[in-house]
C-alpha cells in the first residue's frame, strides 16, 4: 500500500491541479495469481465463474487504489471524494472471438499438469514452449454498462474507479444481463469508456515514457505523435506487438476516431508532462 501511495502522487498532483479523473486499472497479475488459487484447490473447493473471480479482482484492486488515491489527497489538504465502482462491460455473444479463445489468463503450468486441468475443467489451453495457460474468448467491448454512474459520480465531484481488469464481460438478453466466460482488454475498455462519457484525453499509463518502433532493436526510436493511418500501417507491420504495445494504439486510436481530443501514452512519471505537450506519444485525428 505505502509504495501504491508513492506511484500514484502524480494522479493526485493532476487531481489538485483541478483535473477531474477516472481511473480504470489491468489486473493480469492479480488475476493469474488469484486463478491459480482456484486451480490449486479445486478439490475441495469448486472453482468460481469466471465473472466472479473477475469481480473479485475488481474488487481487491479497487480498494487498493482508493486507499492509495484518498490518501493522497488528503495528505494534500483534498476532500476529493474516490470511489471504486464494480463495472460490468457489454460484448456481442456473436463475437467471433467466442469460436476461437485465444487470451491467455492463469499462471503457466509444464505441459503435463496444464493439460490434465484441461481435461478435467473442460478448458482450452495456449501452449508456447512447453507450458500451457488456460485461454478464454477475448470479445471487443460494446459498452460500459455502468457509464451512466460514472457520469453521475464524475459531476458530483468524485474520482470513480471504474472498468477495473477490463470490466466482467456480459451479454444483454431479454431476462437482463448475463455474466460470459471471457476477458476483455483493459485498454479497450477504457477507450470506450472515455468516449462514452465524452472525455477530452485518454491516459494510457505503461512502463516507458513513449510508443516507439523497432522497440528492443539498436534502431529504437520514440514516437511523439501518430495519426491514424500511420498507426494502423505500424500495427500492420508489427512495430506495435499485441502483448504490450498493440492494445494501448488501438485504443487509443478508437478514442480519438470516437471523437476524443487526443489519447496519450506514457508514464506515470512524465504524466503531467505529456499532458502539458511535452513528453510521451500523441495520437491524434
Amino acid at each position: 500500500m505505502a509504495a501504491l501511495e508513492a506511484r500514484l502522487r502524480p494522479l493526485v498532483e493532476l487531481i489538485g491541479a483541478g483535473f477531474r479523473l477516472v481511473v480504470t486499472h489491468g489486473a493480469r497479475v492479480e488475476l493469474a495469481e488469484t486463478l491459480h488459487r482456484t486451480d490449486l484447490a479445486r478439490r475441495l473447493v469448486p472453482p468460481p465463474s469466471l465473472d466472479r473471480v473477475l469481480a473479485s479482482v475488481q474488487g481487491v484492486l479497487g480498494y487498493a487504489i482508493q486507499q492509495a488515491l484518498a490518501n493522497g489527497c488528503r495528505g494534500r489538504g483534498l476532500r476529493t471524494p474516490v470511489v471504486s465502482l464494480m463495472t460490468r462491460v457489454l460484448v456481442d455473444g456473436a463475437d467471433p472471438a467466442f469460436a476461437r479463445p485465444s487470451a491467455p489468463i492463469g499462471p503457466p503450468y509444464p505441459l503435463i499438469k496444464g493439460r490434465g486441468f484441461a481435461r478435467e475443467a473442460g478448458w482450452a489451453l495456449v501452449e508456447e514452449a512447453g507450458l500451457a495457460r488456460r485461454a478464454v474468448p477475448a470479445p471487443s467491448p460494446l459498452g460500459v454498462v455502468e457509464t451512466p454512474i460514472v457520469r453521475t459520480l464524475i459531476a458530483a465531484g468524485v474520482v470513480p474507479i471504474a472498468a477495473g481488469a477490463g470490466g466482467i464481460p456480459v451479454v444483454a438478453t431479454p431476462d437482463g444481463y448475463r455474466p460470459v466466460e471471457a476477458v476483455v482488454d483493459p485498454d479497450l475498455v477504457s477507450a470506450t469508456l472515455a468516449a462514452e462519457i465524452v472525455a477530452d484525453r485518454l491516459v494510457l499509463l505503461t512502463g516507458v515514457a513513449q510508443a516507439a518502433v523497432g522497440f528492443a532493436t539498436s534502431r529504437v526510436i520514440g514516437v511523439a505523435e501518430l495519426k491514424p493511418t500511420d498507426a494502423r500501417a505500424l500495427l500492420a507491420a508489427g512495430e506495435f506487438p499485441s502483448t504490450s504495445m498493440g492494445p494501448k494504439v488501438e485504443a487509443g486510436l478508437r478514442f480519438v476516431e470516437a471523437g476524443g481530443r487526443e489519447a496519450i501514452i506514457t508514464d506515470l512519471d512524465g504524466l503531467r508532462a505529456a499532458i502539458d505537450g511535452h513528453a510521451g506519444t500523441r495520437i491524434v485525428l
